[in-house]
């Protein structure tokens, strides 16, 4: 029964997830691709804590995905110009800390990519009235 309340609680917070994205806009979703790497390398950070290897490796993997493929992959680096290539080139460094941090197990790795995760969220977050003030004109 334990399992089934699980996969019931699992099943909502991914509609829960899902209703969000499809609702989002730009701004928010950039917003949920920090939390979402953020989230990962805390699981992480936790997994490591517990010599728990397997779920250490997928959760990494995860905050990578979400930087190369989610964070990186949205900067436009026509109209971003500066900005966009130092952007582009802190998500290539935050995931060569992360492999790092996975393979040596390095803690410090892992915090330093959460802090910096978590400078960039607030500073993008902080920006959120400008972005909707742009798109409303």
């Amino acid at each position: 029964m334990f399992g089934a309340l699980q996969n019931r609680a699992a099943a909502y917070a991914k509609v829960g997830v899902e209703t969000g994205v499809t609702t989002a806009d730009p701004h928010k979703l950039i917003l949920m691709l920090f939390d979402g790497a953020i989230l990962s390398i805390a699981t992480a950070t936790s997994a490591m804590d517990r010599k728990d290897i397997p779920t250490k490796g997928q959760a990494i993997s995860k905050a990578i995905e979400i930087i190369m493929n989610g964070l990186k992959a949205s900067l436009d680096q026509d109209a971003g110009g500066e900005l966009a290539a130092r952007l582009s080139a802190l998500y290539d460094y935050m995931s060569e800390r992360l492999l790092y941090a996975n393979l040596h197990n390095s803690r410090p790795a892992l915090d330093e990519v959460s802090g910096l995760l978590h400078g960039l969220r607030e500073a993008w977050e902080g920006i959120a009235p400008a972005a909707r003030a742009t798109a409303a004109a």
